[in-house]
């Protein structure tokens, strides 16, 4: 981003970009952010600088436009050399440049455009095949990839393309059919009403990956759900039970296979007001209490935001066929499967949050 204006202050470093953007960057701030050999180790992208050692009041000396817009030169009184910020890394951290576009498409059953939801395995040996799979995830929060081997290793494969392999108390990678000797509903063949994993982790899988490798069965259809699109419903038709789920802290709890894990957190979890996660599982909610005059109120919440997640205008539908890998973002979209009768032999694995977030940023998309 090219620079217009800048002009010193005694607040900061007024700054109009070319595009009419204007900021006030803090003196400290501009000075713990300098990126040059004194200050910065660039070799592992590290702060050098002793910040606690800098004086709150340090003001800059003397600074000017530089390389046709593009930098700003500045003197600073500690320092005997000068340092450049560029145009592109100031308006980056600008307050006033705050998309309102995150990049996600929210959607229900009519909406949803499922051709765009699908690529196939051996796409993903192209950089750009690979791209289009990261930004289908960050747009609608899953996709389905075709046509893959039916073996653990390409669960394995794909997981390693994103990040690497979570390990969880099912294991780091895991192969499932029903078996009523497991402690979790997931191992039956009965319907599984839409919800996260992981309510009972502090934190809970980024991504799941769920391989279909044998299907001899009647049923068993997976089920999506967008629950940035419910939060958005009950904002805007259902105030109080959206301002309930997003401050009462609901406890998750996993007992069994010689385990007990416990964690709390809001259905709608933010971070600067935006929603950053959608946490629920009615399934594993633990046992707690609310004062008597809030239990009417926290019930409603719950169940507007339960029959939203249950009402087939809500969900995309489909039965994966051996061969299909369905990927999915577990901090946005809740996942079910109707009931089956029959053999349905899946294969799946976590991956953290942060490191699917890492690959964006790696692959530009932001």
């Amino acid at each position: 981003m090219h620079l217009k204006n800048i002009s010193l202050t005694n607040d900061g470093l007024n700054i109009e970009f070319q595009n009419g953007a204007k900021d006030c960057f803090p003196y400290i701030w501009l000075r713990d952010h300098c990126k040059d050999i004194e200050n910065w180790d660039e070799r592992s992208n590290q702060r050098k600088l002793f910040t606690a050692l800098v004086d709150p009041n340090i003001k800059i000396e003397e600074t000017k436009i530089i390389e046709d817009n593009k930098k700003i030169e500045v003197k600073w009184p500690d320092m005997n050399k000068s340092v450049h910020y560029s145009g592109d890394f100031l308006y980056k951290n600008s307050l006033e440049n705050i998309s309102s576009n995150s990049g996600e498409a929210l959607w229900d059953k009519q909406s949803i455009n499922k051709a765009e939801l699908e690529i196939k395995f051996d796409e993903l040996e192209k950089n750009e095949g690979f791209k289009n799979l990261l930004q289908t995830i960050k747009t609608y929060g899953f996709s389905i990839i075709n046509n893959c081997p039916t073996e653990m290793k390409t669960v394995e494969d794909i997981a390693n393309k994103i990040g690497y392999v979570r390990n969880s108390i099912f294991g780091d990678l895991w192969s499932f059919e029903s078996n009523t000797e497991m402690a979790d509903s997931a191992y039956t063949q009965e319907e599984l009403r839409p919800h996260t994993d992981g309510t009972y982790n502090h934190d809970a899988p980024g991504l799941q990956l769920l391989l279909c490798c044998e299907y001899e069965a009647e049923g068993g259809e997976s089920i999506m759900v967008d629950g940035f699109k419910i939060a958005k419903i009950l904002r805007e038709n259902h105030g109080t039970s959206y301002n309930i789920l997003s401050e009462i802290d609901i406890p998750g709890r996993y007992f069994g296979d010689g385990v007990e894990l416990i964690a709390k957190r809001p259905v709608f979890k933010f971070r600067n007001k935006k929603l950053i996660q959608v946490s629920f599982n009615n399934y594993d909610r633990g046992d707690f209490r609310l004062p008597n005059n809030k239990i009417n109120d926290f019930y409603a919440a719950i169940r507007a935001f339960d029959k939203l997640a249950n009402a087939k205008e809500m969900q995309w539908r489909q039965i994966l066929k051996p061969g299909q890998l369905l990927i999915f973002n577990n901090w946005r979209v809740l996942h079910g499967r109707s009931e089956f009768s029959g053999k349905r032999k899946m294969s799946g694995c976590y991956i953290n949050k942060e490191d699917f977030e890492s690959v964006c940023r790696m692959n530009s998309i932001y």
